[in-house]
C-alpha cells in the first residue's frame, strides 16, 4: 500500500462520510491467475503498516481467512450477511478495473449488491459502454465537482460513483523496479512500509 492509495482513502472516507473503510487483501485475485504476487501475509502486513494512522479504516483477513478463493461478489454477500441490510456498502476500485468487470465472475450480481466508487485521476474518460443500461442509469459522475457529495445526495438507493480521487502518480510496479534497483521509496510508501519492504527484502527478485 503506498501514498497514493493512502491519499484515495482518506478521500473516500471523507467525501463519503464512510463509518469505516476495509481494505481486504486477498490470497491471489481469481482473474489475475498465477502471476506472481506478494504473499498474501505481506500484503496484509503492509496494508496494516500503512494504515495505522488511519482511524476509520481496517485490515481485514476476510478473504485470507476463507476456505476457497472467494471471488469478489462472494466477499460482498458475506459481508452484507455480516453487517447487515440496513448498512450501505461500497465497493472501492480503480477505472481499469472498472472497465474490465465483464471478465470477473457474476458482475451484474456485483453491482447488484453493493454501491461502487470508481477512483480515477481527474479528467480521466472513463468507459461504460460494457455496461448493462439498467447499471449505466445509476452513474453518478463526481470528477468535476469533488467534494459536493454532502448532505445524502445521492446516497439513496444503489449506483455507480465515477470520481477524480488519484492525483499522486505512484504505481506497484514503480515500487518494485525501485528496490530492485536499490533506490530509495521513502518518497513512495509510508516509512513503517519501507522499513518492512527493506527488512523482509521484498521485491528483490
Amino acid at each position: 500500500m503506498h501514498n497514493g492509495h493512502l491519499e484515495v482513502v482518506r478521500a473516500i472516507v471523507r467525501n463519503f462520510e464512510l463509518d469505516q473503510l476495509l481494505i481486504i487483501p486477498a490470497h491471489r485475485p481469481p482473474h489475475k491467475g498465477a502471476r506472481a504476487i506478494t504473499d498474501a501475509y505481506y500484503r496484509f502486513t503492509m496494508a496494516v503498516l500503512a494504515s495505522l494512522d488511519e482511524p476509520r479504516v481496517l485490515v481485514s483477513t476476510i478473504e485470507l481467512e476463507a476456505p476457497n478463493r472467494p471471488y469478489t461478489f462472494e466477499t460482498v454477500e458475506r459481508l452484507r450477511s455480516l453487517f447487515g441490510i440496513e448498512t450501505r456498502l461500497f465497493l472501492v476500485m480503480g477505472a481499469d478495473s472498472f472497465e474490465e468487470i465483464n471478465t470477473w465472475r457474476e458482475p451484474a450480481r456485483l453491482f447488484s449488491s453493493t454501491n461502487v466508487i470508481v477512483v480515477t485521476r481527474p479528467g480521466h474518460d472513463v468507459r461504460t459502454s460494457h455496461l448493462e443500461d439498467r447499471f449505466r442509469s445509476t452513474i453518478v459522475d463526481l470528477r468535476s465537482r469533488e467534494g459536493e457529495l454532502q448532505q445524502g445526495q445521492h446516497l439513496n438507493g444503489q449506483h455507480i460513483y465515477l470520481t477524480g480521487y488519484v492525483n499522486i502518480g505512484i504505481s506497484s510496479t514503480e515500487i518494485r523496479q525501485r528496490v530492485r534497483d536499490g533506490e530509495s521509496i521513502e518518497d513512495l510508501v509510508p516509512p513503517r512500509v519501507a522499513d518492512y519492504i527493506r527488512k523482509y527484502e521484498l521485491y528483490r527478485r
